[in-house]
């Protein structure tokens, strides 16, 4: 009875509040959660929210927490999420995607066989990369765009993974735009979004703006609603390529640094969790228990593309990244790729592309067998980020059923 009476008055202390979306973002159907009723107990939740998705009580403003239950901030009414009162008692989370355990036995020859793998390509590429800074160029050499890397080393992987069993789709299979929205068409919402920062409206600040929300926005929620309503895959994997600032962008410079790291979703700060879509994705994802698949699966990654790469770990200066479960590769971060992909997802951030080795390597192309580089014998830079991908799902994955 205490318990029913505190969430009810704590349902009268919480008033609606105008709904916050973040860009292109429609207001959430919190309803969906009431699958998740009952399936986690108070002391895992808060867990989860101090240790991984909200630390240093970034949620606290925006969760309530009884004994009983959640009570969630909205735009119209609160939510309530019920707890289990015992993990004993919990029930198993409804999810479209399998963890390792239950999927179904190997076949003979196919250790991958019964997963369902959703692989995508991190940006556009093509004649988009200059738009999307993700292009640079020394001198008259061939122009480094990450969007067309990203789609080489994805094209390598999908044979090698359905030979091995799994069923595979791409979220895009050329440098081309999978959103059917374009800058032009996007002015309104990035006039918007430069007033809930507080940022100046020019036309030049508002291409820019329009810019951004068609190929950082508009593309990665069409890949979501693809891989979501779609492909139901059990794993998505994010496939990247990282650098560093490299200065004036008519003469950019080649460094030394050279790293990789794998991001989960996680890390969300208050004022981001002030966006409605934000608190109710981050609640989906925790929730529906991914987190321990993600861990789990890039740990075995990290091992995988170190044995591989032979990188050091990145290490995140800012605020807005936390290590993950003592791992010196794994980081958890709010990215929307990573928040919006329901499934658990294994984001990929190998290699600085102004590195001067891996320039040099980037600017060799794709080869069979190795060429020296540094003094050492190496792969094509692509198919050793593949067969690092590789040797980590089989490492994972195989022997699953015994």
């Amino acid at each position: 009875m205490k318990r029913l009476l505190l969430t009810a008055l704590l349902l009268i202390s919480f008033h609606p509040v105008q709904a916050r979306l973040s860009p292109l973002a429609l207001p959430p159907d919190w309803s969906r959660l009431n699958v998740y009723q009952g399936t986690i107990t108070r002391a895992d939740f808060v867990d989860l929210l101090d240790r991984v998705y909200a630390p240093n009580g970034a949620w606290q403003k925006y969760i309530t927490v009884t004994d009983a239950g959640a009570v969630i901030r909205t735009g119209s009414e609160p939510f309530v999420l019920r707890f289990a009162p015992d993990r004993g008692s919990a029930k198993a989370p409804v999810n479209y995607w399998r963890p390792r355990s239950a999927l179904p036995h190997e076949e003979p020859g196919k250790p991958l066989a019964g997963l369902r793998i959703a692989i995508d390509p991190g940006h556009i590429g093509g004649t988009w990369a200059k738009m999307e800074e993700r292009w640079f160029q020394i001198g008259s050499s061939k122009p480094v765009t990450e969007g067309d890397m990203t789609l080489k080393v994805a094209k390598l992987l999908v044979p090698r993974l359905e030979e091995l069993g799994a069923e595979v789709v791409l979220t895009r299979a050329k440098a081309w735009p999978v959103t059917s929205s374009r800058p032009s068409q996007l002015v309104k919402a990035a006039r918007a979004s430069l007033e809930d920062k507080n940022a100046a409206v020019t036309d030049e600040s508002l291409q820019k703006e329009s810019e951004k929300l068609f190929y950082r926005v508009a593309e990665i929620r069409r890949r979501a609603k693809l891989v979501n309503d779609s492909f139901r895959p059990d794993l998505v994997l994010c496939l990247h390529f990282n650098a560093e600032a490299w200065g004036d962008e008519n003469n950019p410079k080649l460094l030394d640094e050279n790293h990789l790291h794998f991001l989960v979703t996680g890390s969300f700060s208050a004022d981001e969790l002030d966006y409605e879509d934000q608190r109710f994705e981050m609640l989906t994802k925790l929730l529906n228990r991914s987190l321990s698949e993600e861990v789990a699966l890039t740990n075995s990654l990290s091992k995988s593309m170190v044995a591989q790469t032979g990188l050091p770990p990145y290490v995140y200066r800012q605020a807005n990244a936390i290590r993950v479960n003592g791992n010196d590769y794994i980081w958890a971060r709010n990215l929307l790729a990573n928040r919006l992909f329901s499934c658990p997802v294994v984001y990929v951030e190998p290699y600085v592309m102004n590195n001067k080795l891996v320039f040099d390597r980037i600017q060799a192309g794709d080869y069979s067998g190795r060429r020296e580089f540094g003094g050492i014998m190496r792969k094509s830079i692509y198919r050793e980020y593949a067969d690092g991908i590789v040797d980590g799902l089989l490492a994972y994955y195989s022997k699953r059923s015994l």
